[in-house]
C-alpha cells in the first residue's frame, strides 16, 4: 500500500537561519519556523498557541535561505517529516522531529536591509537527494 510523508507549513522564522557545511562540503541550513493557531476558549477568552518546527534545507537552496531570510520573515516550507535519534555520552537516547525541506518560498516583503523584493521561489534551486540523511547524521553526531 502506498504512503505519503508530506508537510506544508507557512510561518515566521524565530531566528536567523544557521548555515553549516557537512564534511563533504554540502550546505545545510537550519530554520526555526513558528506556526500559530488562535482559538476562543469556552470562557470566551482568545488564546494563541504557537508550535515550533525545526526545518532542514540542503544544497543551493540552503545557501539562498541563509543569504535572503532573517528572523521574522514569513516563509512557506514544503517537505517530509523525519524523526532522528541520537545517544548522549551517558547513553540516554534522544529523539527529535524535523522537516526536511524540498520547497522553500520567501513570503511577504523582505526586510529593508535586503535588496530583494517580493516572493523568491527556490523550489528548483538545489536538489534534495540521497545521502543527505547520512551526512546530517554525521553532522549531528559529530562524526
Amino acid at each position: 500500500m502506498a504512503s505519503v510523508n508530506k508537510c506544508i507549513l507557512i510561518g515566521n522564522l524565530g531566528a536567523d537561519p544557521e548555515l553549516r557545511y557537512t564534511p563533504g562540503g554540502q550546505a545545510v541550513c537550519d530554520l526555526r519556523l513558528a506556526t500559530s493557531d488562535t482559538f476562543t476558549t469556552k470562557a470566551g477568552e482568545k488564546r494563541t498557541v504557537t508550535e515550533w518546527h525545526k526545518v532542514v534545507v540542503w544544497g543551493k537552496q540552503a545557501e539562498n535561505c541563509s543569504k535572503y531570510l532573517s528572523k521574522g520573515r514569513q516563509t512557506y516550507v514544503e517537505g517530509r517529516i523525519k524523526t532522528r535519534t541520537w545517544e548522549d555520552r551517558e547513553g540516554v537516547k534522544h529523539y527529535f522531529t524535523e522537516i526536511v525541506a524540498q520547497v522553500v518560498q520567501f513570503l511577504g516583503a523582505a526586510p529593508k536591509k535586503e535588496e530583494t523584493a517580493g516572493n523568491v521561489d527556490l523550489a528548483n534551486q538545489g536538489d534534495v537527494g540521497e545521502g543527505q540523511d547520512e551526512s546530517l547524521d554525521q553532522a549531528v553526531s559529530g562524526a
